[in-house]
């Protein structure tokens, strides 16, 4: 059976959001701070259930005592442990970490491999994780579908899809290939600083007129502005 189409009106719509999206923030990014693919690899898994600038707290100290797979997979666990434990549940992320660093020099010889069904075998690491070192360490495009992108892709319509997976596919048939890494980093930052989970600024939000869930939050545009974050969530 051939693949369903997505509606013209829907793309037209989606790549209008992106654009204003773009607009407004010009520097949208990956908020992870790393040097090499390995070092944003292990920062993203540890970016689990905490926020990045938690990560970027501990990353220095961590990547100045072990700066490659090699040096972070001969770690002593108990060092590793206290370097990480602000970032929570910093026992099973030094099991990942670890593990994941002893694959590398094991099966890659110490470098992070730029292909997804690669990175996907690798302890710890999923899909999610996968592309954003893909789109950000590489250039390789991909759909990083964490909450604040499913929530915002599911409140402008691009689908209705839970399942991150069925939603990365269905949110990229809707834009160009090229355009998957910075839409990624438009909607988690909007996500961010406007669209929050609670209470989204919808009265402050540049999109809101294009937007199927305008009113979900307040549209006065003092109460939302208000609400509007200047930098990701601390």
């Amino acid at each position: 059976m051939p693949e369903t189409r997505p509606d013209t009106s829907l793309v037209r719509r989606a790549r209008k959001i992106n654009r204003i999206l773009a607009e407004t923030y010009p520097d949208a990014r990956c908020e992870l701070d790393f040097e090499s693919p390995f070092q944003l690899l292990v920062a993203t898994v540890l970016s689990a259930q905490t926020t990045d600038k938690r990560v970027n707290s501990v990353t220095p100290a961590l990547f100045a005592a072990y700066p490659d797979p090699a040096a972070m997979a001969a770690a002593d666990r108990e060092h590793l442990e206290k370097l990480v434990q602000p970032t929570g549940f910093f026992r099973a992320k030094t099991e990942s970490v670890l593990k994941l660093s002893q694959a590398l020099v094991e099966r890659y010889d110490g470098q992070v491999p730029a292909r997804l069904e690669e990175l996907v075998t690798l302890p710890g690491v999923g899909r999610k994780t996968a592309n954003v070192v893909l789109g950000d360490a590489f250039g390789v495009p991909g759909i990083t579908v964490d909450t604040h992108f499913g929530r915002l892709a599911r409140r402008f319509g691009f689908t209705e899809e839970t399942d991150p997976v069925k939603a990365e596919h269905e949110v990229g048939a809707l834009f160009p290939r090229k355009d998957w890494v910075k839409l990624s980093h438009h909607l988690i930052w909007h996500g961010r600083r406007i669209c929050h989970a609670r209470n989204p600024a919808c009265g402050a939000c540049p999109v809101a007129r294009l937007c199927p869930a305008y009113g979900e939050g307040p549209t006065d545009p003092v109460k939302a502005a208000a609400l509007v974050r200047t930098e990701g969530r601390a």
